[in-house]
C-alpha cells in the first residue's frame, strides 16, 4: 500500500488505535495513550529528511533507523536486530566463529571491551577488560551501533585486523595488529595448588554445571592428599546461560535463595533456590572476581556471598545484572530487550554497581595470564593461594 506524506500521521493513529490486528506487535490497553503529539512530531522530521537530507533515503531504512535508535536508547544492552544483524547473532551464540575474542558493550558512544576471552587473539595480544575500542582499522566506531561494530571485526579466519583501543592510565591510543581465528571457548581449566583445588570457568555454556562437577571430581583425583578447599575464579567471566549460574551456585550451597530477577511482567518475576547438596562438604570456598566479571558471574558471586558459602577476592566485578530476551518478529528481525533486573538473595541490586568482593587483591601486572605459571607471573591468583591455604584451619 502507498501512503502519503500527507497522510502519514493519520495512518500511523489509525495502526495505532483503530486497527489492533494490522499492527499485532503493539497491544494498546485502555489506560494507556498514545502520544499523538510526538507522532506528529516524527512525521515531520520524517517528512524534512525526505525533502531535505543530501542523499535521498528510502522508506525503509528510515523506518529501521527510527526503531533503532528507539530500542538502543533504553539501555546499552537493549537493541533492534535487522535480519543480517539476528543472524550475526545466532552466530555468535554457536561459539564458533571468526573474530577476535571479546565480549563487548557500548558506553558512552564507545565500544567498551567487557573482557578478553580465554585462549583467543585478543586474550593474547593484550587486549583488557575496560578498554574502549575507537577505531576498526581505519573506520571510527565512535557512536557506531554495536551490531556494526561486530560486524567490522568478524571476518574469516587468518585475516588481519587493526583496532586502535583507550585504556585508562595510557598516554596514548594502543594499536593492536590481531589474526582473526575461529573462537571455540574451552570453558573449564583446573589444577591443584598446594592442596588447594583451582579451577577456571571462562563462560556460562549450557553445559558448564556438569563440566564444573567433573572437573572438581577430577582435582580431588589428582591430588596426593585430599584437597583443603577450592579456588573458583571467575576472572574476566562476561557471563552467558543463566540456568548454568544457578546450577553452579546451587553445587556449593545446601539450603536458600540463589537469586530472584523482577520485572513489568510475570515471566520476568522468578525466584531460584538451592537444593539440598555442596560438593565439597563444607570445604573453604574462594570465588575470584575482578572488572571483567559480569552477569552470571556476578550471580555466582552474590549468592555464595550473600548465603556465607564464600569468601570474594579480588576487584569489584562490571555490574551486569539485567536480563535480556530475544523476540523474534514476523519479518525475520528481532528484538533484543531488557525484560528484568536480577537481585542477590539479600536484595542487592547490583546493576552498574558491581560485586565487592570481601577481600581486595590488586594486579601487579595488567594482564591475568593462563595457567599453569601463577606462582611468577600472576600476582592475584599466588596471593588467592596464600589465602586459600591460611583458611585450612576452618575446614569441616
Amino acid at each position: 500500500m502507498n501512503i502519503t506524506m500527507k497522510n502519514l500521521k493519520h495512518y500511523l493513529l489509525a495502526l495505532l488505535l483503530l486497527s489492533p490486528l494490522s499492527f499485532t506487535a503493539i497491544t494498546i490497553k485502555a489506560d494507556q495513550t498514545v502520544p499523538a503529539q510526538n507522532i506528529e512530531q516524527f512525521v515531520d522530521v520524517f517528512k524534512r529528511i525526505k525533502e531535505q537530507y543530501v542523499e535521498e533515503i528510502d522508506d525503509e531504512q528510515l523506518f529501521k533507523a527510527a526503531i533503532k535508535g528507539m530500542v538502543s536508547g533504553l539501555d546499552p544492552h537493549s537493541s533492534f536486530l535487522t535480519n543480517d544483524d539476528f543472524n550475526e547473532l545466532k552466530i555468535g551464540t554457536t561459539g564458533k566463529f571468526g573474530g577476535l575474542g571479546i565480549e563487548i558493550t557500548t558506553e558512552d558512544g564507545y565500544v567498551k571491551v567487557i573482557t578478553p576471552i580465554d585462549d583467543t587473539p585478543a586474550k593474547r595480544a593484550g587486549i583488557l577488560a575496560g578498554d574502549l575500542i575507537v577505531k576498526v582499522g581505519d573506520e571510527s566506531v565512535k557512536d557506531m551501533e554495536i551490531g556494526d561494530a561486530v560486524k567490522l571485526m568478524r571476518g574469516e579466519p587468518g585475516t588481519k585486523i587493526q583496532i586502535t583501543v583507550l585504556r585508562k592510565k595510557a598516554g596514548e591510543p594502543l594499536i593492536f595488529d590481531i589474526t582473526r581465528q575461529i573462537i571455540v571457548s574451552k570453558g573449564i581449566k583446573f589444577k591443584v595448588f598446594d592442596n588447594i583445588g583451582y579451577v577456571r570457568l571462562s563462560s556460562f555454556q549450557s553445559n558448564s554445571t556438569n563440566d564444573l562437577k567433573s572437573a572438581i571430581y577430577k582435582l580431588k583425583k589428582l591430588s596426593p592428599t585430599p584437597i583443603d578447599g577450592l579456588i573458583l575464579d571467575l576472572r574476566n567471566n562476561p557471563g552467558g546461560v543463566l540456568g548454568a549460574a544457578v546450577g553452579i551456585t546451587d553445587l556449593f550451597l545446601q539450603e536458600g535463595k540463589i537469586v530472584y530477577t523482577n520485572g513489568r511482567t510475570m515471566n520476568s518475576k522468578l525466584e531460584y533456590f538451592a537444593t539440598p547438596q555442596d560438593i565439597l562438604n563444607g570445604l573453604p570456598l574462594i570465588v575470584m572476581i575482578n572488572g571483567g566479571s559480569a552477569s552470571a558471574s556476578e550471580i555466582v558471586a552474590g549468592a555464595l556471598q550473600d548465603n556465607e558459602r564464600a569468601t570474594i577476592v579480588g576487584n569489584k566485578s562490571y555490574g551486569k545484572a539485567s536480563v535480556q530476551t530475544i523476540q523474534e518478529l514476523s519479518d525475520g528481525s528481532a528484538l533484543k530487550l531488557t525484560t528484568a533486573r536480577y537481585y542477590t538473595p539479600l536484595g542487592k541490586d547490583i546493576h552498574t554497581l558491581g560485586i565487592t568482593p570481601d577481600i581486595i587483591v590488586e594486579y601487579e601486572k595488567d594482564k591475568v595470564v593462563e595457567l599453569p605459571d601463577p606462582y611468577n607471573t600472576d600476582n592475584q591468583l599466588f596471593e588467592t593461594i596464600k589465602i586459600a591455604t591460611g583458611m585450612k584451619a576452618v575446614s569441616q
